[in-house]
């Protein structure tokens, strides 16, 4: 691949899990990256055979400042940022009920906010090139919710996705791209040591406990395999048109075609109730038929 053909990805969190993996796809596929992590020597330690093509920086993405001194040490190593990956985040389980509230604050910060300092940060870059692409994890979860325990995580990753539909609408006509990453399970440390589980009152035990069990405590281990979705990621970047949503994983993809399907029989069954809301819709109009067990 030429120095012309290839792209300059910008990625976060990629000391371990999906990031270290992808940071591993670009530079087998022959793209230079600029890794970012909280202690980028692991990545030079990791990735040190490499050489220049590799550019290890320190990020904290939950400061701007932070994060706007990496994007300006990526220019000044690469000259541009053609591929902005946002993966950066964590995930603690705790009921709301009884959720630390700092706690909680501070996994929005990084798995939210932390998004949107570095995608800001990196905007003037990718408009001025008049190109470029902006991937962001988020998960299946993201998509449909309703996993107990991890409130916080699943709250910034719908977030995540209602802030990347709008960025992608205000950045189309300057060229840049965004896609949404949904994974499902995948073999990483996400639920391991990168995963807090606080105290779970009894009351919960069937909820988030069951769930922590089932996460936590399954000895089989996630489906996903981390190089192969990496791989896939790097894959559907160099097409010239990428999934606005790119769901990964078996779960992900049966758990967002079962969701979408509820949704629109829901919406189907409500229909003339939700219509009737409009001045000129008839009013009132009978609420659907309820099933009873």
């Amino acid at each position: 691949m030429s120095r012309q053909d290839s792209k300059v990805w910008f990625i976060t969190g990629s000391s371990r899990g999906l990031g270290r993996a992808l940071v591993a796809a670009v530079l087998d596929a022959g793209d230079p990256v600029v890794a970012t992590a909280r202690r980028p020597e692991t990545v030079a330690e990791a990735f040190g055979e490499y050489g220049d093509r590799v550019l290890p920086l320190a990020l904290d993405v939950t400061s701007p400042d932070a994060a706007r001194t990496a994007v300006e040490g990526a220019l000044a190593h690469f000259g541009r940022i053609d591929v902005l990956v946002n993966n950066a985040g964590y995930a603690n389980v705790s009921p709301i009920e009884t959720a630390d509230e700092d706690d909680f604050r501070a996994q929005f910060e990084t798995n939210f906010w932390g998004v949107y300092n570095v995608t800001k940060a990196a905007l003037p870059v990718l408009r001025r090139q008049g190109s470029g692409t902006i991937v962001q994890f988020s998960s299946v979860g993201g998509r449909v919710g309703g996993s107990p325990g991890i409130a916080s995580y699943q709250a910034a990753k719908f977030a995540v996705d209602g802030f990347s539909r709008v960025l992608a609408v205000e950045t189309a006509p300057f060229g840049v791209r965004v896609m949404v990453v949904e994974p499902s399970g995948f073999a990483t440390d996400w639920a391991g040591s990168s995963m807090t589980v606080h105290s779970i009152p009894d009351a919960y035990d069937e909820t988030v406990g069951a769930m922590n069990r089932l996460v936590r405590q399954n000895t089989a281990g996630a489906a996903g395999d981390p190089r192969r979705a990496a791989e896939i990621i790097v894959r559907t970047v160099r097409r010239d048109e990428v999934p606005g949503h790119l769901l990964l994983g078996v779960n992900a993809v049966t758990m967002a075609q079962d969701h979408s399907r509820r949704q629109l029989a829901e919406a189907t069954a409500w229909e003339k109730v939700s219509r009737s809301a409009d001045h000129e819709e008839p009013y009132p109009v009978q609420l659907p038929t309820e099933e009873r067990p």
